[in-house]
């Protein structure tokens, strides 16, 4: 919802404030601009980037969602789900989940926190380092740096669109001009015409100029934009779970190693300790 309203009101107020101050909207409609500025956008777009970048460009589509994926929300069933199978792994022993991270679908713990359960990224991390632990062959050093270097790959990875749109973003006002300049040759190429439609033809050509600019930094760019700040948001998701994680195997119970998972998050995000505590004290009762 977000991204649409944002384009709109780009529109509304560049080609209103337009329309308002007196110019005309017809000759801003320049088909043929929007056919060399784009095309070539998008012919730059391709050379610049592997096959993977730009599968990965597309994919990031699936990503753009009318609000923030991840709330107060998401972060409280995220910690419930933790603490269930570290207070399992606590109270029956460390084997005791291994069915609920070989067959989370099948599990009854995922099964109650279903947007856990339809996030690959969220439970394919919990099922990993929590097989990990209990395979008991890694100390909480070895297990947190690997941690840290799959995030960070998987941050890497994830900035890939994003980094390939902004690049393409900042490149549109040069294709403006491009178009702007290929327009003057064909005016001045057309001396002999009339000065009326000398200016019409200078008018159009100017537009390349404007749309290139448009293009780039109202609609481009600002999906890129959106797309970094959503891979910041699943980063945040994953290092809640390595610091829970981590905390439970220094030792903490489940409550508090919760507790530090509840401190890595944003202030934005973050759930009070009372909202904590009533959350967990529920998932307890469950469990």
């Amino acid at each position: 919802m977000l991204i649409p309203l944002g384009f709109i009101i780009v529109l509304v107020s560049v080609f209103g404030g337009f329309a308002l101050a007196g110019g005309a909207l017809g000759p801003l409609f320049q088909p043929l601009e929007f056919m060399i500025i784009g095309g070539a956008g998008l012919g730059a777009f391709i050379a610049a980037n592997n096959g993977k970048a730009i599968k990965a460009t597309v994919q990031s589509s699936k990503r753009l969602k009318a609000s923030s994926k991840y709330n107060s929300e998401t972060y409280l069933e995220l910690l419930a789900v933790i603490y269930k199978l570290l207070n399992k792994m606590r109270r029956d022993g460390m084997l005791a989940v291994e069915r609920d991270i070989e067959s989370p679908d099948e599990s009854a713990i995922f099964q109650e926190h279903p947007e856990i359960l339809e996030d690959p990224m969220m439970l394919n991390f919990i099922a990993d380092y929590l097989r990990l632990m209990i395979s008991g062959n890694m100390n909480p050093q070895e297990l947190d740096e690997l941690m840290l270097h799959e995030i960070e790959t998987f941050e890497a990875e994830a900035e890939i669109p994003a980094d390939a749109l902004h690049k393409v973003g900042d490149a549109m006002p040069a294709f403006g001009i491009v178009a702007a300049v290929l327009g003057v040759v064909r005016a001045l190429s057309n001396a002999d015409v009339p000065p009326d439609v000398m200016g019409t033809m200078i008018a159009h050509a100017l537009v390349g100029t404007f749309l290139g600019i448009l293009l780039g930094y109202g609609f481009i760019n600002p999906l890129a934009s959106r797309i970094e700040r959503q891979v910041v948001e699943m980063v945040k998701a994953l290092q809640v779970i390595r610091v829970t994680l981590l905390a439970s195997m220094h030792g903490y119970a489940p409550q508090l190693a919760v507790e530090f998972g509840r401190k890595a998050l944003h202030t934005s995000e973050r759930p009070s300790f009372t909202e904590l505590e009533e959350h967990v004290r529920g998932a307890k009762a469950e469990s």
